[in-house]
């Protein structure tokens, strides 16, 4: 039996998009609320929460998942690296699936990223260029975060080699640090791109989406496999058997 889904953030641009790839899916959609609507009843008549609300709302979502033992499936990006381990520690108490991005080839993008990154060695410069439309909210993109994450755990290195843009008399670049630059402009719905430049040659990376339904149908295969699930935090690697 299919699962009911309750849309958190339904009136934005993403939440949009789930409910009208819910119903290409066959899906039922059992609730929709934002802010200000009553969270844990459309949560009782529901079997599973897919959000994409604000950053703000994400820790009263997971208490009323948590309190109700609901699954979540979260798209939902912009947490402070202490909020966000905060948050990981109460959604590990239900069944979550938290991915920055829910597209299978950013996905991908992200297995090959860590094998380029373990291949490659620091002769290899590496740096993440990230562009999105107009409105967005926050910078990095949660996916280029991610995709730095990768880089710094096959290079292990901290966030301090992290390099926000460059300005300045900056040096010459040292072997350790990893640049990102967040573009913004028009209605660019999300390009992403990896680069590794060693002296002699250059490799790139690049996935680049043109419709947001390409997520919203990532996350609803995403609801259909966390309910059921061991509580625990997962994420779209798990999903799509890339582990």
């Amino acid at each position: 039996m299919a699962p009911r889904i309750l849309i958190n953030g339904a009136k934005g641009r993403m939440g949009q998009a789930v409910a009208a790839a819910a119903k290409e899916m066959d899906l039922t959609v059992g609730g929709a609320v934002d802010a200000g609507d009553d969270l844990a009843a459309a949560l009782a008549a529901c079997d599973v929460v897919v959000d994409f609300s604000s950053h703000a709302a994400t820790g009263a979502l997971l208490a009323a998942a948590v309190a109700q033992r609901k699954p979540v499936v979260l798209g939902t990006t912009g947490h402070g690296a202490e909020e966000k381990k905060r948050l990981l520690a109460l959604a590990a108490q239900v069944p979550c699936v938290w991915a920055g991005n829910f597209s299978v080839g950013v996905n991908l993008l992200f297995a090959l990223t860590r094998r380029a990154a373990s291949v490659l060695g620091s002769d290899y410069d590496a740096e993440v260029v990230e562009m999105h439309h107009r409105f967005k909210k926050d910078a990095p993109s949660g996916t280029a975060a991610r995709l730095l994450e990768i880089i710094l755990e096959e290079r292990k290195l901290g966030a301090e080699a992290l390099r926000h843009g460059r300005e300045g008399i900056t040096g010459e670049r040292t072997p350790t640090e990893v640049g990102i630059h967040a573009l913004r402009g028009g209605d660019v719905v999300g390009d992403h791109t990896v680069m590794f430049a060693a002296l002699g040659e250059r490799l790139e990376l690049t996935h680049k989406a043109s419709d947001r339904g390409i997520f919203a149908r990532g996350a609803l295969r995403a609801a259909r496999w966390v309910v059921g699930q061991q509580p625990g935090v997962y994420d779209m690697q798990d999903v799509l058997g890339l582990k």
